[in-house]
């Protein structure tokens, strides 16, 4: 399908890979995978024709439909599931030139049309882009609302709809899961497992690659690598590639030691045996896969808070909402020291809405918020990245923070998250979301919370600064509030669950894994129930049928045709039939012309046995359509 042979790929005078050489085949699902700058997305604009290679050649097969996520959506009036379902071209095309049949009156054009859209299941359309704008986190009833009401985020959600509307060959998706929270990303895995079609998907989500990809093109120090499996399997090759280096030895066993201390401290204890149990089995696979991260350009920690006052802040029986739309309400609970909680929910469920209030971005509007007096908040959410200053360093940045932190010292701290050179120097303006990411949370390791609030931290952050991030949370000694996407992190940094649902927010009793059945139970319930109340009007109902019969006569002709086919076959049966019932065929002196005769007779049965299935086929086809008319 995808033919790569010594490629090489610049951007401007930086050379991202060079000498590559791979074959992607139909079905294949490819995570491509290096860090931020190495190349992924440009190999996309080579797929999609926007680049050409520098050397070497790609070849892609003819005739190929490719799908990706178009990256700008213009504020259109047009209804969200009407811009969805342009996703599919020749859908699209079938409608304008139904439209164009009908007002012509060209019967024996509608007729083909009306085939053509039956067998691409164009009439279930509608049903299909209802069902991807629900399982992205669309509201039931948001569906006619016009492309231009939707935020920057949600268009997104629309663009990714619409590229998985496309009955495409070859799936391009960089990043898909940016703009979506958990409950999205976990449809999203269970429908791309399913997608028939090859795909490459750029991500830096571990979980979310291990379950839908069936190998890994890894790209780093200008060479682009292909490994069979998902991503776990990917980075224990690379482990055992890099275990014979010794600092990649001595960094896995630092990083062990911490876990360690972390079961032997709550392994017996039976309100986190099963945190304990999932550090049991974070360390077996931090033992393989800690080596594949030593070349990682970041290391930091957050150093100890100081005081650390118990209870840090509490919520008692609090309301909270926006205008006059309340979103929760009686919310009593205590944040204590060591305490690491990670909160699930449906979307809009309230989420963001309870770090708002933790975090005092959002007032009660009932019930009391008390917070302890030597409470030191670290919070991290997407619009803080927006609230960096463009034209300031990052250098600045730090030193807006302590006026007396020496250039030497801000230089050394930002040096852990990889503004080295001139990049602490250079103003923010230009900077990526990842590494605006990477300030913010700089800034907020800097200020030793001893409370950490994190909205979805991961969003933009390369799989190495995940990392980085993770093994740091290890260690912190405050108490820490998530949410995340990113399951990998809630499963190896969280002790405790809590389901922000109904208004309420519960201590959930089971795993990730649970929560997402639960989460997928609760979706497939929704679209029964959706369906099943949902009845087309009947004016829909007589269009449906005079489409119904439209496509009953191709099928009508088709029996007609094959049961004359059958006639003349029973025919000719007959005539060979009275030949081999000639006695003198078998007085010895004709056996060339019996041997013959006998032959043609089994490929006559043979090919009226072929048309007579046939037949009943189409008449079972034709049965079923007209039974449904």
């Amino acid at each position: 399908m995808l033919y790569f042979d010594r490629l090489t790929l610049r951007r401007g005078s930086k050379l991202l890979f060079e000498n590559a050489s791979c074959t992607v085949h139909s079905g294949n699902k490819l995570g491509v995978t290096g860090a931020n700058g190495c190349g992924k997305s440009s190999l996309f604009g080579l797929i999609l024709g926007q680049l050409e290679e520098d050397a070497g050649k790609f070849n892609m097969d003819s005739g190929i439909v490719i799908a990706h996520v178009a990256q700008e959506t213009p504020a259109l009036p047009l209804p969200a599931i009407r811009y969805i379902m342009q996703g599919d071209a020749e859908l699209t095309r079938l409608e304008e030139q139904l439209a164009e049949a009908e007002k012509d009156g060209n019967g024996n054009a509608l007729a083909r049309l009306h085939d053509r859209m039956a067998a691409i299941d164009g009439y279930a359309a509608t049903a299909r882009a209802a069902r991807l704008m629900h399982g992205l986190g669309f509201a039931v009833g948001e569906e006619e609302n016009p492309v231009a009401s939707f935020s920057g985020g949600w268009r997104m959600r629309l663009n990714l709809a619409r590229a998985l509307m496309c009955r495409s060959d070859l799936l391009l998706l960089d990043e898909p899961t940016n703009h979506l929270d958990l409950e999205a990303v976990i449809w999203l895995e269970k429908w791309l497992r399913t997608y028939p079609g090859a795909m490459l998907l750029i991500s830096h989500d571990r979980d979310f690659l291990d379950r839908c990809v069936t190998h890994i093109a890894h790209i780093e120090q200008q060479k682009l690598n292909l490994y069979s499996g998902n991503y776990s399997a990917f980075e224990r090759i690379r482990a055992e590639q890099l275990a014979q280096q010794q600092a990649a030895h001595e960094k896995q066993q630092t990083q062990i030691e911490h876990m360690n201390s972390y079961i032997n401290r709550f392994r017996a204890k039976a309100t986190k045996a099963r945190q304990a149990q999932s550090r049991i089995k974070a360390l077996e696979r931090m033992q393989l896969i800690a080596p594949a991260h030593v070349d990682s350009p970041f290391s930091f920690v957050f150093t100890h808070p100081g005081v650390v006052p118990n209870p840090l802040l509490r919520l008692h029986k609090v309301a909270a909402g926006y205008g006059d739309k309340t979103i929760l309400q009686g919310i009593s609970f205590s944040l204590l020291p060591g305490e690491r909680i990670g909160l699930l929910g449906p979307n809009g469920a309230g989420k963001s809405t309870l770090i708002k209030l933790l975090a005092g971005e959002l007032k009660p509007g009932s019930g009391n918020r008390e917070c302890a007096r030597d409470l030191r908040i670290g919070y991290f959410a997407q619009h803080q990245l927006e609230q960096l200053h463009d034209e300031l360093t990052p250098l600045q940045h730090m030193q807006m923070l302590n006026e007396k932190l020496s250039e030497k010292e801000a230089r050394s701290f930002l040096g852990g998250f990889a503004f080295h050179g001139d990049m602490a120097t250079a103003p923010v303006a230009p900077l990526s979301g990842g590494e605006r990411a990477r300030l913010v949370l700089a800034m907020i390791v800097y200020q030793q919370p001893n409370l950490l609030l994190l909205d979805e931290p991961t969003n933009h952050l390369d799989l190495d600064m995940r990392h980085a991030l993770c093994m740091a949370l290890q260690d912190f000694e405050g108490a820490l509030v998530l949410v995340s996407h990113d399951r990998h992190l809630l499963r190896t940094v969280c002790d405790e669950l809590v389901l922000v649902a109904d208004g309420g927010a519960n201590a959930f009793a089971g795993d990730l894994d649970d929560y997402a059945r639960w989460l997928l139970d609760a979706r497939d319930a929704d679209e029964a129930a959706s369906s099943s109340s949902t009845q087309p009007s009947r004016q829909q109902e007589r269009r449906n049928r005079a489409d119904q019969r439209k496509t009953l006569q191709p099928l009508r002709n088709r029996v007609k045709k094959l049961e004359s086919e059958l006639e003349t076959l029973h025919r000719r049966k007959e005539a060979l039939d009275e030949k081999l019932a000639d006695p003198t065929l078998y007085d010895g002196s004709q056996i060339e012309r019996q041997k013959t005769l006998t032959m043609e007779s089994r490929l006559l049965v043979q090919q009226i046995d072929e048309t007579e299935s046939q037949w009943l086929m189409v008449c079972e086809e034709l049965e079923i359509a007209e039974t449904s008319d």
